[in-house]
């Protein structure tokens, strides 16, 4: 038995035969070409094609990972249009004479190593898109389909890397485990796996093609694999995936059950979502409300100019209505730092983490927040609606924002547009928010903790570089500290308080947060009924387990 090791993106046990996903031959020869308008025309078919299979594949990853992990896909459309980019390699097949392959890896190759130049670590993991569609392109030049690259049988897919284009276009019923060499735990295909729930391993050095065909199993919740495992290995992995998918038939008959604890207390589990097309998971797995619609998204899969105030309001009312009268907490638009969308204009940053995004964009461009504004407001009359402001750090610009909020609503009262009574909040994911919470709380109806940027600007640590992985400590005693000293702030107020980011889903810390005070937990739809057993089996009037140094 040969065990190796990596990092775990998924938890759960995979156990089947081994497939070595093989990359198909891109061999370019250097040769100049005779027609180089024939080049172009075939180049110029070669783009549209491109631009036809990412839209498919966002067609596709939205019934499969929801609207939000499918937004790569229309960006990598929109990149395909990209002016500067075409126009590089139209300048090498025309000037020069290239053909269209050799141009097409030139061109993209040189914006790939523009991207992996940057210092911000997100921004140069983007170069693996460039690749993604670089690949794409060849692709249609040299007529490589996907057949025989995934195999027809159930298998544990084995690569050195997979792009999210390929992570979406594999057939899902025939894989049983991803173990990859590269990747990151922020890359898109890791969260295409997340949210497919596929047990994946990745950055596993030991990976070898003598491997193809051998019997494996993936064990995410120890990052290991087993190649060729023994007998009581096997038997024991066998056990424990047996145990998972009888916890999971338990689980379903919590739904339609009250997330309260054996001695009483009640707590809200909501569903965090990116779009419309969430609901049915929300419904499914009997979230109790939506304490985050990431409204960016709605951003982000706009192409050309931002949504409008009836596509906006279009995309609101209908997750509104699907969930009344459940609460669903919107917010406002956070693009910046990660989430970029051409038609902003935003310009490069050194730290785009800390730079302007945000509620800084949108009070800096008050029309174009104002149009989200009045969507928000029209859409409150059919459902029950919260709005929360993103990266709040004083109260001028909480009382800023809901001054913008009551103008809008005046403006819709004069044209006779109906609108209804709207919770506002903000997220609190900075340190400055926390050590003022007393002042926001009394502008506010409601807080809820970002506990992911919170921790990253606690830590000092950019949670978008897998190299600071080791020092991303989420249960650091500060940032438990913050969110308890932000919890009581708010009670002192009269408000209640959530917490929207990962640590919602932490089953290790669900006791704790409970004991802090915690009203409201919104985590990733397939977790909700995870917490709710948590919380069912536990008792709060018994001593508390956490260690004291978590507080001190």
């Amino acid at each position: 038995m040969l065990t190796a090791t990596g990092k775990s993106i998924v938890s759960g046990i995979a156990v089947g035969n081994i497939k070595i996903y093989r990359k198909p031959d891109r061999s370019i020869s250097d040769a100049l070409v005779e027609d180089r308008e024939a080049e172009l025309k075939r180049f110029e078919d070669a783009v549209e094609t491109v631009i036809d299979q990412q839209n498919d594949l966002y067609d596709k990853a939205v019934e499969e990972a929801g609207e939000d992990n499918a937004a790569i896909f229309q960006v990598h459309a929109m990149m395909m249009e990209d002016d500067d980019l075409l126009d590089a390699v139209k300048d090498c097949i025309k000037e020069e004479g290239h053909s269209a392959e050799y141009a097409v890896r030139q061109s993209f190759e040189d914006v790939a190593h523009m991207f992996e130049e940057m210092e911000n670590e997100y921004m140069r993991a983007r170069s693996s898109d460039i690749r993604d569609l670089e690949n794409a392109t060849l692709d249609a030049l040299m007529g490589i389909g996907p057949e025989g690259l995934q195999g027809t049988e159930p298998s544990i897919l084995v690569a050195d890397d997979l792009a999210p284009s390929e992570t979406i276009s594999l057939d899902k019923s025939l894989i049983l485990g991803i173990v990859t060499k590269g990747g990151s735990t922020t890359s898109h295909t890791a969260i295409l796996a997340r949210t497919m729930n596929i047990p994946t391993v990745i950055q596993c050095q030991e990976i070898d093609d003598t491997w193809d065909g051998m019997t494996a199993v993936v064990d995410g919740y120890n990052s290991s694999i087993y190649v060729n495992p023994t007998a009581d290995i096997l038997k024991v992995m066998l056990e424990r995936q047996e145990q998972d998918k009888k916890e999971e038939a338990l689980l379903k008959d919590l739904k339609g059950k009250e997330s309260v604890t054996v001695d009483g207390r009640k707590i809200k589990i909501y569903a965090n979502i990116g779009g419309p097309e969430d609901v049915e998971a929300v419904l499914e797995n009997d979230a109790e409300g939506v304490g985050l619609f990431r409204s960016e998204f709605v951003y982000l899969n706009t192409k050309g100019n931002p949504p409008s105030e009836e596509e906006q309001f279009n995309a609101y009312k209908e997750v509104l209505e699907a969930l009344a009268p459940r609460k669903v907490v919107i917010r406002t638009c956070d693009i910046g730092a990660d989430k970029q969308v051409g038609y902003m204009n935003l310009d490069q940053e050194a730290n785009p983490a800390m730079g302007f995004r945000a509620i800084r964009i949108c009070l800096t461009r008050k029309d174009f927040f104002k149009t989200q504004l009045r969507a928000l407001l029209r859409a409150s009359a059919y459902g029950n609606l919260a709005v929360m402001f993103p990266m709040i750090i004083s109260v001028r610009e909480l009382v800023s924002a809901r001054e913008l909020m009551d103008e809008c609503r005046k403006e819709l009262e004069q044209e006779g547009v109906p609108t209804g009574p709207v919770e506002v909040g903000i997220m609190v994911e900075t340190p400055a928010a926390v050590l003022i919470a007393d002042d926001l709380a009394e502008h506010c109806d409601f807080f809820s903790i970002g506990t992911n940027d919170l921790t990253q600007y606690t830590l000092a640590v950019d949670r978008q570089n897998d190299k600071l992985d080791p020092f991303l400590d989420t249960h650091h005693p500060a940032v438990l500290k913050e969110i308890k000293e932000t919890v009581e702030a708010g009670h002192r107020h009269g408000i209640w308080v959530g917490i929207c980011g990962e640590l919602g889903a932490d089953r290790e810390l669900t006791d704790q947060f409970l004991r802090m005070g915690v009203d409201e937990l919104s985590v990733n739809p397939k977790s909700v009924l995870k917490v709710r057993k948590v919380v069912r089996g536990l008792d709060l009037s018994l001593p508390e387990k956490v260690e004291e140094e978590n507080f001190h």
